[in-house]
């Protein structure tokens, strides 16, 4: 369904009479190769740019392209299918009927038109930007670089497309002559990898010209960006004037979100369901004597940070180690020759690993082991699930900027952390298998509950990122109720492998499952995005009982804090665009169950490592300790 959002007057110019700019959203298939075809794709007309998404929820964090409407050709085609020619790049694009196929026509026609007549007022008055000329120079100059480099690089493709072409003949005829098993598989693989060398250097191409109209399309915008953003940092630089602002601007986010409610349809990656805050009238109808309803929890579950119902007798522990050594690593020179490789047989450099051992890693997700203190505190097994869920999330915050790899421990290594006098556990963590990489972990905890997992590792290295699947379930028991909660862990995933910063992601779904009650918990990890505009990293789920019946949704992100409503009332939505529906919750107001805690000063140059990473690797009088690369582990 298109449809016209919302009428938007455009900028007013003095001696220009520009009409009324429409925004205009709506589903389209856009042709993207050969081997998937035509797909779906939600593309959204506003400010003279035709932008496209795979899903309506993206349009909050991730734009898969960017098509500038005025200097774009529109061409229209057979059975409601036409084409934009935009930077010598052609997008194919189709409606589900000629009347959409017109709609879409004449709006892009539209939008053009006003483009065209704004930027063509903006050239005669000279308005260039807030930038000084010498900025507006460099940009140019650097605009024509890449238009040079460009060439040069269509050039390059068109002899690797001759000479693949050649070398595919040369290959086929080969086939033909030599007729042994062995030799005709050595040629195919041959074969396949120069057609996939053809296919990448045909991806570098359109890189490079998406680059080249993008950086033309906002040369004026980036300067004003720029601008705005120097603002912005001034007034971050005064602690005093900024809080006031911070929190007009959280509060319309909710608000923008509440608006845009429709992006939350059953669509590709959006979550199964929607919330909805309950009205004032509902809270005071289920409030009353029972002050806990009116939350929509009792207040001994949740977060508090002075609660003192337990009493920790932390002793002096180290907070600081040695900074870490500043060299300089060319890693694509030594994964070049491993991609498709497992990770544990690629040879690293030592300093591409941080002083730990796996087992540690392993013993980190005890980090926030009062989640658990306090679940085993619950009369509820409801509520129970929200903080096992909440902890099974919190095992992830202390990745978020870790991106070295720890050690690879012997076989029959182990490692034990002792905290019963500081928070009334000890954990043992054990290599038991090198060959798949496998770990056991058991801790006992003196406050009600033990836990137990056995992990392996499996890992690829796909060139541009490296993935680490987990495989195996982490138990967790619960003395005086007997709950048994299983669960598994996310795939976690290193990006810019080969060019830019390192950076980590947790991506994919959590279903925890209480054994006992048979109650669960689905929690979905979204994966992040360099071009989210809000809650980036972001985490939601629903507990349901063993009929389904949900009963608190949970959402945060999995580097900062973890919220539970308590749901009041359901419905079930409209059918989305496959034909799913999706449950729609009236909930509470949302209460804290976990906060990450802040990193020790200094983490920037320890490796990013939390308070209990910088004391794993603390000497203790009686315990043994094995040297590697510039830190030491237990063994």
């Amino acid at each position: 369904m298109n449809e016209l959002v919302k009428s938007l007057p455009s900028p007013t110019l003095p001696g220009v009479h520009i009409p009324c700019a429409d925004t205009y959203r709506g589903w389209l298939f856009k042709w993207t190769n050969y081997l998937k075809g035509y797909q779906r794709r939600w593309f959204v007309l506003s400010n003279g740019l035709l932008s496209y998404y795979r899903t309506q929820a993206e349009m909050a964090h991730t734009c898969r392209g960017t098509i500038p409407v005025a200097t774009a050709h529109i061409e229209v085609g057979d059975t409601c299918h036409f084409v934009l020619t935009s930077g010598g790049r052609n997008y194919h694009l189709k409606a589900t009927s000629d009347g959409e196929c017109q709609r879409w026509v004449s709006a892009l026609q539209q939008a053009k038109a006003n483009a065209t007549l704004m930027m063509q007022h903006s050239d005669d008055s000279g308005d260039e930007g807030p930038g000084p000329q010498e900025d507006r120079t460099i940009n140019q100059g650097v605009l024509k670089n890449l238009t040079t480099k460009l060439d040069d690089l269509s050039t390059c493709n068109e002899l690797i497309g001759k000479h693949g072409a050649a070398l595919q003949r040369s290959l086929s005829e080969l086939e033909d002559v030599r007729g042994t098993a062995d030799s005709t598989d050595r040629v195919k693989t041959v074969n396949e990898r120069a057609t996939l060398f053809r296919i990448t250097s045909n991806a570098m191409i359109n890189a490079c010209q998406d680059f080249v109209d993008v950086a033309e399309s906002h040369n004026r915008r980036w300067q004003k960006a720029l601008q705005y953003e120097r603002e912005q940092r001034h007034h971050l630089e005064e602690p005093s004037s900024n809080w006031p602002s911070v929190e007009r601007s959280q509060r319309g986010d909710d608000s923008d979100e509440n608006e845009e409610a429709e992006f939350f349809d059953a669509m590709e990656d959006s979550p199964a369901f929607i919330t909805v805050a309950a009205t004032g009238s509902i809270q005071h109808k289920r409030s009353g004597s029972n002050q806990s309803m009116s939350t929509g929890m009792p207040n001994d579950w949740t977060h508090n940070e002075n609660d003192t119902s337990v009493t920790n007798h932390r002793r002096t522990r180290r907070c600081r180690i040695p900074d870490k050594p500043n060299y300089s690593l060319n890693l694509w020179s030594i994964m070049k020759n491993c991609i498709g490789k497992d990770l544990s047989k690629i040879p690293m450099p030592v300093n591409f690993n941080e002083p730990l051992s796996m087992l540690q890693r392993l013993t980190e997700d005890l980090e926030y082991s009062e989640l658990l203190d306090r679940a085993a505190r619950c009369d509820s097994s409801l509520e129970q699930m929200c903080l096992v869920a909440a902890f099974s999330v919190s095992s992830y915050s202390t990745t978020v900027h870790r991106t070295a790899k720890p050690f690879n421990p012997l076989l029959g290594e182990t490692y034990e952390l002792d905290r019963l006098e500081e928070f009334g556990y000890r954990s043992v963590c054990e290599q038991v298998s090198h060959h798949p990489p496998a770990a056991a972990l058991h801790v006992s905890s003196q406050r009600g509950w033990s836990l137990w997992q056995h992990i392996t590792i499996d890992s690829k290295f796909r060139g541009k990122y490296i993935s680490v699947m987990p495989l195996g379930n982490i138990h967790l028991h619960f003395h005086a109720s007997g709950n048994h909660y299983v669960w598994s862990k996310v795939t976690s995933t290193v990006h810019n492998i080969i060019v830019g910063k390192l950076w980590i992601d947790q991506s994919g779904d959590i279903e925890i499952l209480n054994t006992t009650t048979k109650d669960t918990c689905r929690l979905k990890f979204s994966p992040y995005s360099y071009f989210s505009r809000e809650v980036p990293r972001k985490v939601t789920g629903v507990v349901e009982d063993r009929d389904g019946t949900g009963h608190y949704i949970l959402s945060g992100t999995w580097d900062d804090k973890m919220e539970c409503s308590k749901v009041v009332d359901s419905s079930e939505g409209c059918g989305g665009s496959e034909g799913k529906q999706k449950t729609v919750y009236q909930t509470l107001q949302p209460k804290l169950l976990w906060k990450k805690y802040p990193l020790p000063n200094n983490a920037e140059n320890m490796y990013y490592f939390s308070s209990l990473a910088l004391t794993l690797n603390e000497p203790e009088e009686g315990v043994a300790l094995r040297i590697v690369g510039c830190g030491r582990t237990s063994g």
